[in-house]
C-alpha cells in the first residue's frame, strides 16, 4: 500500500485504521486469523457490514484472504502485520520525518518470569506445526517452553521440513518424531495455536482454557514435486517465521 506524504492529504493507512470497526477487525486479526462469522460474532456486527470493511482492508493491502483447506466455501482473513508496521511508519513520517525513528530496543534487565507454554498443532505434525515450534523456541531464546502435535501424526518428519529448519535457520531437527494430540490434551499451555483448518476442528478442551488462535496455512507438501516441493517449503517456513517474529512480543502480554 502506498502512503502520500503530503500535509495535506490524511494519510492511506490512517483512513483506513480510524474507523472503528476496522480498527476493531484489525485488532481481532492480530493473533488469530478468523472466518467473516467469527469476525460477525466477535464484533456483533452484521455480516454484510463486516464483510464490507474487510473488503476495504483487502484492497488498502493490510489484510490478505486464504481458502480454507478444511471447507472450500469458507476463507480466513489474515492481517499482514509488515505491513502495517510499514504503513505505520510512512504515516508518522507524513507528520514528520523524525517519528520514523525505530524504537529504541527492550531493556536486556527485565526481571525473569516463568516461560509461557505454547502448543502448535495441525495434522500429520511433520511439517507445519514442528516448524513453527522450531522457530518459536529458536527465536524467544528461552522465554517459551514450546512443543506441537498432530490429530493424525505421521510416521516422520517431511524431509523438506528438516532440511528446510536446517538450510535457512541452522535449526537441527533430525531426530524428531511426530507426536499425537493426544500426548499433551491433558497438559497446561497459556496458548494453543491451530495452522492447519482440519486440525483447528478437532482441537480438545484443555485445562485452565488457554488462550487460543489460528493460523491458515497451507500444507507445503500438498502437490509435491521435485521440481517445486522445496520451493514451496521455503516460502512456508518464512510465512511462519514472520509469525512467529511478531508473537513474540504477545508472549509478555499473555505471560502466566
Amino acid at each position: 500500500m502506498r502512503i502520500v506524504a503530503s500535509s495535506r492529504l490524511v494519510p492511506a493507512f490512517l483512513r483506513l485504521a480510524a474507523h472503528p470497526l476496522r480498527w476493531r477487525l484489525l485488532s481481532e486479526l492480530v493473533v488469530s486469523d478468523y472466518r467473516v462469522r467469527e469476525l460477525v460474532a466477535r464484533t456483533g456486527e452484521p455480516q454484510s457490514l463486516v464483510s464490507y470493511h474487510l473488503r476495504l482492508l483487502r484492497d488498502g493491502g493490510l489484510v490478505t484472504a486464504t481458502r480454507s483447506s478444511f471447507d472450500g466455501r469458507d476463507t480466513y482473513y489474515h492481517l499482514d502485520l509488515d505491513r502495517c508496521a510499514v504503513a505505520w511508519a510512512d504515516a508518522g513520517a507524513a507528520l514528520h520525518p523524525e517519528l520514523r525513528r525505530e524504537p529504541p530496543p527492550p531493556s536486556a534487565g527485565l526481571r525473569r518470569s516463568p516461560r509461557v507454554r505454547v502448543l502448535f498443532v495441525c495434522t500429520g505434525n511433520s511439517a507445519r506445526s514442528p516448524v513453527a515450534e522450531a522457530l518459536l523456541r529458536h527465536r524467544a531464546g528461552g522465554r517459551a517452553e514450546v512443543i506441537s502435535a498432530g490429530s493424525r501424526p505421521k510416521d516422520r518428519l517431511h524431509p523438506d521440513a528438516v532440511r528446510v529448519l536446517h538450510d535457512e535457520f541452522g535449526i537441527d531437527v533430525a531426530g524428531q518424531r511426530p507426536r499425537h494430540l493426544d500426548t499433551v490434551a491433558g497438559r497446561r499451555f497459556d496458548l494453543v495455536i491451530s495452522l492447519c483448518d482440519k486440525a483447528r476442528e478437532v482441537l480438545p478442551e484443555f485445562p485452565e482454557r488457554p488462550r487460543r488462535a489460528h493460523w491458515s496455512i497451507p500444507d507445503p507438501a500438498a502437490g509435491d514435486t521435485d521440481r517445486d516441493g522445496y520451493l514451496a517449503f521455503q516460502h512456508f517456513a518464512a510465512d511462519i517465521d514472520t509469525r512467529v517474529r511478531r508473537l513474540l512480543p504477545v508472549l509478555d502480554v499473555i505471560r502466566p
